[in-house]
C-alpha cells in the first residue's frame, strides 16, 4: 500500500513537472520531487536524480560566477 501511494505521488509530481514545462511554473521542483520518490524503489531513478543534481549544481555555479563579475 505504501509503495502504491508513493508511486501515485511520484507520477503526479512528474506530470505536474511536464505540465509546468508548457505553462509557467516550478517544473524543476516537481521533477526532483517525482524522481526522489521513485528513487526509493528504482535504481534508474537514482541515476537520473544524481545526474539531475549534478547538472543543477554546475549550472548554479556557472550563474554565480557570471553574477560575481558584475
Amino acid at each position: 500500500m505504501k509503495k502504491m501511494i508513493n508511486h501515485v505521488f511520484a507520477i503526479m509530481f512528474l506530470a505536474l513537472g511536464l505540465l509546468f514545462m508548457v505553462v509557467p511554473g516550478p517544473s524543476l521542483i516537481f521533477f526532483i520531487a517525482g524522481l526522489l520518490l521513485l528513487a526509493f524503489y528504482y535504481p534508474w531513478a537514482r541515476r537520473y536524480l544524481s545526474h539531475f543534481q549534478k547538472a543543477l549544481k554546475s549550472s548554479c555555479q556557472f550563474i554565480d560566477k557570471k553574477l560575481a563579475r558584475r
